[in-house]
This record gives structure tokens, C-alpha cells and sequence, in this order.
């Protein structure tokens, strides 16, 4: 399957995120400080608050609603709280450029 560029690397400040908007829902993409990039649901599995509009940091953000720190290697909330968000595949190219795995997006549809 084809993967969709969906921007570049640079265009999301390190520790930011940037959201892409699909028929199947809004997708936060992160940058970490290290450079790696992941993709969530952008939304927290608490009570659905903005995961893009959180802080970011390592390898985790928080929900800027009610402090849910959630892993963005395995979608997993941390600590105490229990509950996930669906991960997407992610890429970055040599030259920088995100890539959106589709297939991950069609499986929603068989759901």
C-alpha cells in the first residue's frame, strides 16, 4: 500500500504536534525533542481532549484537560490511568517529508 505525505518534519516545532484531518477523524502527529515522530487520534481517551494541544515531552504527552500523560509509542495512558487512543503508522524520509500509512486508515472502515 501507498503511504499519503501529509507534510514535512520541520513544519512541526520539536516538542509540537500538528493535526491532519481525515474521513475518519483528526490525527495529531508529534515531534519529540530527539526527533522521532508518532501518530494518535487526537483525542484523550479520559474525556476526548485535544492530545495536539498538549505538552509534549520524551516520549509522551499531556492532555491539556485533565493531565493524562499518554504514551505516544504505544498509545497506552500512563501512571494510575487506564485507556488507550488508536496509533497510526508514520515515516520520515531522507528529505524530511511525513508519510501517512493508508492502510492503517482503511482498517477503520472494516471496523
Amino acid at each position: 500500500m501507498q503511504m499519503i505525505m501529509i507534510g514535512r518534519l520541520d513544519e512541526i516545532p520539536r516538542r509540537g504536534a500538528r493535526c491532519v484531518e481525515t474521513r475518519h477523524g483528526r490525527i495529531a502527529v508529534f515531534r519529540t525533542e530527539d526527533d522521532r515522530v508518532f501518530a494518535l487520534e487526537d483525542r484523550c481517551p479520559h474525556r476526548g481532549g485535544p492530545l495536539s494541544q498538549g505538552i509534549v515531552h520524551g516520549h509522551g504527552v499531556t492532555c491539556p484537560l485533565h493531565n493524562w500523560v499518554i504514551d505516544l509509542e504505544s498509545g497506552q495512558a500512563q501512571g494510575a490511568d487506564e485507556g488507550e487512543v488508536r496509533r497510526y503508522g508514520v515515516a520520515v524520509d531522507a528529505d524530511g517529508v511525513l508519510w501517512l500509512d493508508p492502510g492503517e486508515l482503511l482498517a477503520l472502515v472494516a471496523e
